[in-house]
């Protein structure tokens, strides 16, 4: 069974991608991440729209949203995912270095289902991603 995209890394920094995709792979999960550039591509993703057109129509398992972002912003995407009847179900987890009240406040507002900083070492980040796996990603059989 092809499990690619059952994790939905929304993400512009590209040092932040590639040592997600690291840790991803540190545990076993580096076949299962999608990566979207910034919130626009996250949502043509979600929707099977412009350069997404013909995917699978699946949705991931868990997105990882990234906020300040380029285009469209992680607040935007949040908004407009959980209010999309065929998303809102979907687990967003703001994955972001922004340790603030208001976005933390905002994101909840939003909907958001977690909301993480973003560790400063990569030993930190593999312990977020075998958290993140074992709440939010079905178990294989």
């Amino acid at each position: 069974m092809d499990n690619s995209g059952r994790i939905l890394l929304v993400e512009d920094n590209e040092l932040d991608v590639e040592l997600a995709r690291l840790a991803f792979a540190a545990r076993g999960l580096d076949g299962d991440v999608t990566v979207a550039r910034d919130g626009q591509e996250a949502l043509d993703y979600l929707h099977a729209e412009g350069e997404h057109a013909g995917r699978p129509d699946h949705v991931p398992s868990l997105v990882l949203l990234d906020l300040h972002m380029p285009r469209l912003s992680g607040y935007e995407v949040l908004r407009r995912v959980k209010a999309d009847p065929r998303l809102k179900s979907v687990p967003i987890v703001v994955f972001t270095t922004s340790d603030a009240d208001f976005d933390r406040g905002l994101c909840d507002e939003l909907g958001a289902d977690a909301y993480l900083c973003k560790p400063f070492d990569f030993l930190g980040l593999v312990d977020v991603v075998d958290r993140l796996a074992s709440t939010w990603l079905p178990r294989s059989a």
